[in-house]
């Protein structure tokens, strides 16, 4: 019990009010600086998923998109929707999609960095935050101390959230124990891990447009079943999240604060997660695979959230709580926030099918997320140890990603989610710091690329003519490489 108060006292210090404003207010200032290319290039980012190839070194940019959307569209789709209707009401719903839209322009300028900073090591790119701290702002101390958050929490603090939420959905809907569950995903995992990161390319490709459309299809057929309740739910969401519904009104604090928490937490914009998957791509400007980055974010948030919040808000079956305890809503008794809501949601429309249906989504977006951990663990593990024989540190951080994901499996929601949350705060609070001192290179780069469009030809990155310094690899090898290819 002690471990819990621990944690809780520190998310109370990393999630505090100020912070939740501070992430709203940098998604808007980057917003305003990119004159909202979240709005402007939205066609482009599209386009632009689709194109390019891999490479020995790189994943083409729908690979990495798809690297990052395992990362992105996990359990907080599911659980964290859920939790954020539960203590933020209604409104908290848009609160997400403001999120959302303000931070496709925090995603665009770390993704953007990363590739500007990326450097090719092992025969492989690289690149995050770690690299583009030491390399745009020269404070090697501070990328340091970047790269041990980010490892602590993508190998220790967060598989636990993903694989508790897999054995939940399993023990619910098949009665299957959470040991069970635990091994078979921690099997599952080992296989790909040990395949290095093209196999994790490969399965994020094959596995995340299948699964994040096969549950907005449902989530469609729901609201279709529904239809007539669309512009009473409408109207609830943005009532509620400017405090004009009498039932909600006491919660906008909450439903704030809950509602850019958990947008965060699913979307990741600002965190510092997407930026390795983005270093990873094959791009002729870094500009390209920003924009795609940026992409990600709408498809985790407004798309695939927003399946979620839409069945269940438009059957009703939802629970929200005021913050002394007492239940402004209390149509799911005895349910606890989380998948359990989208579980009746489902059932009620099409009745014995929700629970089955929820824990394998659940298995198939927190799965990938996992994978996704790794890779980003395994990225800050390679910064830290460039140049060094790096081969026994990798096998020990795989196994020790396995065992916290089995740990997570069987131990109690609350714990992982407050242990999540600590690991997430810590990345974003330095990622933050990072990419605001350092948004001018990205800033440049936006410019650059849209000169090259106007002008009809397909941007080519040239870090000297834009006076960015240290983006070594676009000095040095990018043409080597492109001469290779051709």
């Amino acid at each position: 019990m002690q471990l819990e108060e621990f944690v809780t006292a520190l998310n109370g210090i990393l999630w505090s009010t100020p912070v939740i404003y501070i992430l709203l207010g940098v998604g808007l200032l980057f917003s305003i600086l990119t004159r909202f290319l979240q709005v402007r290039h939205i066609k482009e980012m599209v386009t632009l998923m689709f194109k390019g190839k891999s490479s020995e070194a790189g994943v083409s940019s729908f690979q990495a998109l798809a690297m990052a959307l395992s990362g992105r569209v996990g359990t907080g789709n599911i659980a964290g929707v859920a939790t954020a209707i539960a203590f933020g009401g209604p409104g908290a719903v848009f609160w997400m999609w403001t999120i959302a839209f303000i931070g496709a322009s925090s995603a665009f300028i770390e993704s953007t960095l990363a590739q500007i900073y990326k450097v090719k090591q092992d025969g492989q790119y690289r690149g995050g935050p770690a690299y583009f701290i030491e390399k745009g702002i020269g404070w090697k101390w501070f990328a340091v101390l970047f790269a041990f958050a980010a490892l602590i929490a993508m190998a220790i603090l967060m598989p636990g959230v993903q694989s508790n939420s897999i054995a939940v959905g399993m023990e619910n809907a098949f009665g299957i124990p959470k040991a069970a569950t635990g091994l078979v995903v921690i099997l599952l995992l080992a296989f790909i891990i040990f395949g290095g990161v093209k196999r994790i390319a490969s399965t994020a490709q094959l596995i995340v447009p299948f699964m994040a459309l096969g549950y907005i299809a449902l989530s469609l057929v729901i609201i279709l079943m529904n239809i007539t309740e669309l512009p009473g739910v409408i109207s609830l969401i943005f009532r509620s999240a400017f405090a004009l519904d009498s039932a909600f009104g006491g919660l906008i604090g909450m439903a704030i604060s809950w509602g850019v928490k958990r947008g965060i937490y699913s979307n990741e914009a600002g965190q510092g997660t997407g930026p390795h998957m983005a270093a990873a791509a094959e791009v002729s400007h870094p500009a390209k695979q920003g924009l795609v980055q940026a992409f990600s974010v709408y498809i985790d948030t407004l798309f695939v959230c927003s399946a979620t919040a839409f069945m269940i808000l438009f059957t009703g079956l939802y629970n929200t709580q005021a913050p002394d305890g007492s239940f402004i809503v209390n149509k799911l008794e005895g349910v606890e926030a989380g998948p359990g809501f989208t579980q009746a949601a489902i059932d009620s429309v099409i009745p014995g099918f929700g629970a089955g249906f929820v824990a394998i989504a659940l298995f198939f977006f927190a799965f990938t997320t996992i994978m996704a951990y790794y890779y980003i663990a395994e990225t800050n593990i390679a910064y830290l140890l460039r140049g060094k024989n790096n081969k026994i540190p990798m096998l020990i951080l795989k196994f020790i990603l396995l065992a916290a994901t089995f740990y997570g499996a069987v131990k109690t929601a609350s714990l992982a989610w407050a242990l999540g949350d600590v690991g997430l705060g810590l990345m974003v609070w330095l990622n933050v710091i990072a990419i605001l001192i350092l948004a001018k290179p990205a800033l440049l780069a936006l410019k650059d690329y849209e000169r090259q469009k106007k002008e009809g030809k397909d941007p080519v990155f040239d870090p000297k003519a834009l006076g960015i310094k240290n983006a070594d690899y676009w000095e040095t090898e990018y043409k080597s490489d492109q001469d290779q290819a051709s």
